[in-house]
């Protein structure tokens, strides 16, 4: 999509994505209340400015000590958020019973303290060591000038977030052994960005898949649908066996691939039965953006666009539809990608292939075109926006609102109010090329009689034009660089979606390889073919 397009709405599409742990981001100025307890030194003289290098090595000090002997009251007067941080440290001590705690850090990066914790987690009877590193970083307070830890449940340990809590017992879901279609086991060891997805998996059908719960120090997240997250086992369970849809092969590529680029995810689908081949995140928390992530797609949304053009008669892959300079709608002045040459004379294909914005918003007020067009579109030709996905796990449905204004052309290009995941835009690819809709699903609806959404499809004739101008745009288009050495039937995608704030647009891009279909997306990856288009190729070069 081009720089020229840019709408508001989108700072506070891309903060839904986030939830509580943020896209990506780290804020070391305290957003919390107050600045926590009096101290146990009683008030000091108000200050201003960063702390000094004494004043944050006095503070972590003495906020180590207090953690380490247990005493989470006199800890949580060290922080900015006394209220928040005692209860978590309470909760350490008692019921997720680790003792013997010793922290030692490590060398300060200005304010930022890493450090190593070593304990013992002990509960009826046995005992297990517990390692792990973690930082903490030291501000001002607000109100009073200490210096004072700066709160997050992090501080704690690095995969604790707002809302959760530590604690040892049995554990609420039998574990499982997770296996791939062909029956290779997925471990987290071996597959890290599944981590969460296991757990999902676990905390849905632990109780359906055979196993015996056992004891361990787990997560307990704030959120019901979300699972526990174990962190250390002290007596094992007995382990049931769960088929998932998964490709061993393609997600260690999709692993791979996606650690190459930051703050990135991707979804690899078939689309000939909707079964989720691959899903992988690069990212700081532990938040399954590849399956909840909710962004504007950018560029990618005009397979749908195409799609609503063509099945209500505007125009056609051949027909016309012309690449101008800008285009205008309800005031709003919209533009391409800088450097773009306009061609009054281009095809549908020609401005798909080559990513043309104005293109697209010149043509969407045809007749018999509305502000619900689009909406309609996707959701009774791509199953979209209907909140009744039941992937296996936590997933989302994607949103496509009817709207007026400046925002129906920004939403035809993928901007403006539209917000996607990758797993919604593999699936939008596979329905392009199939024209079929079948719901991506990690494990089969038959484990627990789970009814998955439908939707009518498109038109074979339009299926089969959106299938040819996506493999234009591999061949000839945006996505020729990325795609390139990819051999079979293959076909893409480019997007980047500009978010307010951000100096470079996030990178999207979809694509096909046979019957393997995969999106990608990366925050601030740029151009789509930059950063999520080698993803995606990566993952299609498997061939599932």
């Amino acid at each position: 999509m081009g720089k020229g397009v840019k709408v508001a709405v989108i700072s506070s599409v891309f903060a839904v994505m986030v939830g509580g742990a943020g896209y990506g981001a780290f804020n070391i100025v305290s957003a919390l209340n107050g600045d926590g307890g009096s101290g146990a030194g009683g008030p000091a003289p108000v200050k201003t400015g960063p702390p000094s290098s004494d004043e944050i090595k006095a503070t972590s000090a003495k906020f180590f000590a207090a953690w380490a002997k247990g005493d989470a009251a006199e800890a949580a007067t060290y922080t900015n958020n006394d209220a928040a941080a005692e209860p978590l440290l309470t909760a350490y001590g008692n019921t997720a019973h680790i003792t013997g705690v010793k922290i030692t850090p490590g060398a300060a990066n200005g304010a930022t303290i890493p450090y190593t914790v070593r304990a013992t987690v002990s509960y009826q009877g046995k005992s297990k060591p517990l390692a792990y590193k973690s930082e903490l970083t030291v501000v001002r307070g607000k109100t009073t000038g200490r210096a004072l830890v700066d709160w997050q449940p992090s501080v704690v340990h690095p995969q604790l977030r707002k809302g959760d809590t530590l604690f040892t017992g049995e554990a609420a879901n039998p574990p499982i052994e997770a296996v791939d279609r062909g029956g290779a086991v997925l471990t987290k060891e071996k597959y890290p960005s599944l981590g969460p997805v296991l757990d999902a998996l676990r905390g849905r059908y632990g109780d359906k898949a055979g196993g015996t719960p056992g004891i361990e120090l787990a997560i307990k997240h704030e959120s019901q649908d979300a699972a526990d997250t174990s962190l250390l086992t002290l007596a094992k369970g007995r382990a049931g066996r769960l088929q998932t849809t998964i490709s061993a092969s393609a997600q260690a590529a999709a692993e791979r691939a996606v650690k190459k680029f930051s703050e990135s995810s991707v979804v690899a689908v078939k689309p000939s039965t909707g079964e989720v081949l691959a899903v992988a995140n690069n990212r700081k928390d532990a938040f399954n953006a590849a399956f909840e992530g909710q962004v504007a797609p950018g560029s990618t949304m005009k397979i749908i666009t195409a799609a609503m053009l063509i099945d209500n008669g505007v125009t056609s892959m051949n027909g016309p539809a012309p690449c101008t300079p800008t285009a205008t709608w309800k005031s709003q002045t919209f533009t391409n990608l800088k450097g773009m040459q306009p061609n009054l004379k281009a095809t549908l294909a020609n401005s798909f292939l080559r990513s043309c914005n104005t293109a697209f918003i010149k043509l969407i007020d045809e007749k018999p075109l509305t502000d619900s067009s689009l909406t309609t579109e996707a959701q009774d030709r791509f199953g979209l926006g209907q909140d009744n996905w039941k992937t296996g796990i936590v997933s989302f449905d994607g949103k496509v609102p009817a709207v007026g204004g400046p925002d129906r052309a920004a939403n035809a290009i993928g901007q403006g109010q539209v917000q996607m995941s990758p797993l919604n835009m593999a699936s939008v690819t596979a329905t392009a090329i199939t024209g079929e809709f079948r719901q991506p699903y990690l494990v089969s609806p038959k484990l627990d009689d789970r009814e998955l959404a439908t939707a009518k499809g498109l038109p074979a004739s339009t299926a089969a034009q959106l299938k040819q101008m996506m493999r234009l745009t591999a061949t000839q288009g945006t996505a020729t660089q990325a795609m390139a050495g990819l051999g079979g039937d293959i076909g893409a995608k480019t997007g980047s979606a500009e978010v307010d704030g951000q100096a470079v647009s996030n990178s999207w891009f979809t694509g096909f390889r046979g019957d393997v279909a995969a999106a990608a997306m990366t925050e601030e990856g740029g151009h789509g073919g930059t950063a999520a288009g080698p993803i995606v190729a990566a993952v299609l070069r498997t061939g599932g």
